[in-house]
């Protein structure tokens, strides 16, 4: 191949890649709405992202400022009204917070250690993959086998393992939550850079001299993006649920900054005494998170897999 060859290979790959991008997108957008069902998780789940934006905002109290709570509204039901008037629709806790706000806030903490953790464990996972794929030999060979460790714990036992020594904290169930995902991103990454490595293009780069950064972010890296995003949407749920497991068992986050899970803890204690709406909200705001993500990541699996397409 004469290195005019290889400059007109890249060339028109890069001169293609806005067209079809622009293509691709509208065909991605036109695929997605095809399914009620999916544009409708789709909605509930932004819905959701607001809320939880704007919660200081929209949320009726303060959940966690001790001026605006009075111990003797403790577990009222849904529907009670205070001494000051103020509307409890979904009852308080047994602190006199109002439960409507707390999950309000609880979803904060929920989805910004989900997002921050999946974010995080994506971006390292793929550097990983892609090193992984790029370089093969016994450098694939180190990164797999640790891959593979890694996989074959349990999640929940190298979370309880890791915050077990690093305490209770926002901070430290966001560095458990990377350690547990990065490999699912790693794995991934991988299988498609393999499949990219061995295509024209690659091999063009390589024929013109491009530094290996340049090859492996420039040029393999966009080519994996589409499973990544499947897998991403996916861990992203799975973070979540597994942070309110966490905090359920009372290591996760502090009871300062309250999650759903935590929320879902506080209230159980009092189910067999009939105060059900303590845990059984947060937990209708935990599933319909959990449900609505996972509606949405099976959609872009179908519509980013050419062979899932109905």
């Amino acid at each position: 191949m004469t290195e005019t060859t290889k400059t007109e290979i890249l060339t028109d790959f890069s001169a293609t890649e806005a067209p079809e991008v622009e293509t691709s997108m509208r065909r991605f957008i036109s695929d997605f709405t095809e399914n009620r069902i999916a544009v409708c998780a789709l909605l509930v789940l932004l819905g959701i992202v607001l809320i939880a934006v704007l919660a200081p905002v929209i949320s009726p109290q303060n959940p966690y400022d001790l001026a605006a709570i009075d111990i003797m509204d403790g577990r009222l039901p849904p529907g009670s009204e205070s001494m000051t008037g103020m509307t409890f629709w979904l009852g308080t806790d047994d602190q006199g917070r109002d439960m409507l706000s707390a999950i309000f806030y609880g979803l904060r903490i929920s989805l910004g250690v989900g997002a921050m953790s999946g974010f995080i464990a994506l971006c390292l996972g793929t550097c990983i993959g892609l090193t992984a794929a790029y370089f093969g030999g016994r450098v694939d060979t180190l990164i797999m086998r640790l891959v593979d460790l890694q996989l074959s714990f349990p999640a929940i036992l190298i979370a309880l393992m890791l915050l077990a020594v690093l305490g209770r904290g926002v901070d430290k169930i966001v560095i458990a939550l990377i350690t547990v995902q990065w490999a699912y991103y790693a794995r991934t990454v991988r299988g498609s850079a393999l499949v990219e490595r061995g295509k024209e293009y690659i091999e063009a780069a390589h024929g013109l001299a491009l530094g290996k950064p340049r090859i492996v972010f420039r040029h393999l890296m966009p080519n994996v993006l589409p499973p990544l995003i499947v897998v991403g949407t996916v861990q992203v749920a799975h973070a979540i649920l597994l942070e309110a497991t966490l905090s359920f068992l009372g290591i996760g986050v502090p009871i300062t900054k309250p999650s759903l899970g935590l929320l879902i803890f506080s209230g159980f204690e009092y189910m067999m005494s009939g105060k059900y709406w303590i845990s059984f909200f947060p937990g209708i705001a935990l599933l319909i998170t959990i449900v609505s993500i996972n509606l949405v990541g099976d959609q872009l699996r179908d519509v980013l897999n050419p062979r899932l397409r109905r």
